[in-house]
């Protein structure tokens, strides 16, 4: 990359990074290597916070995530983790309803008795 190139993609840096061609080429490859990196771990980091989401919203009603997920795999429910974390934030209800489906296909989803925590 000529000179002009490796300023653009350094604008914003700090210090000599941003002005001094040899410490800018330096953090202008580090940066794009990341960038790459990041590329690929964004999809798994959005992944593991959709799985959270859905923990979070299945633990308010007493199921776990590994059996909740089981019993809609045997009911043939084919919602993708993204759908189904939406619908544990903004649709309670129905993702109750998707919560009770998964409870009657699993015998090991049993409904917590009153006055006990799940």
């Amino acid at each position: 990359m000529n000179k002009d190139k490796i300023f653009k993609l350094a604008k914003g840096f700090r210090g000599r990074a941003k002005n001094c061609i040899r410490i800018a080429r330096e953090r202008v490859e580090k940066a794009l290597q990341y960038s790459y990196r990041d590329r690929r771990n964004k999809k798994r980091d959005m992944r593991s916070l959709w799985i959270e989401r859905i923990n979070a919203g299945t633990r308010l009603h007493g199921v776990n995530y590994s059996t909740f997920m089981h019993g809609l795999m045997k009911e043939n429910v084919q919602l993708n983790r993204k759908v189904l974390s939406e619908l544990s934030m903004h649709e309670p209800y129905s993702f109750k309803a998707l919560v009770d489906i998964s409870r009657n296909a699993f015998p090991g989803n049993k409904i917590p008795k009153e006055g006990i925590s799940a």
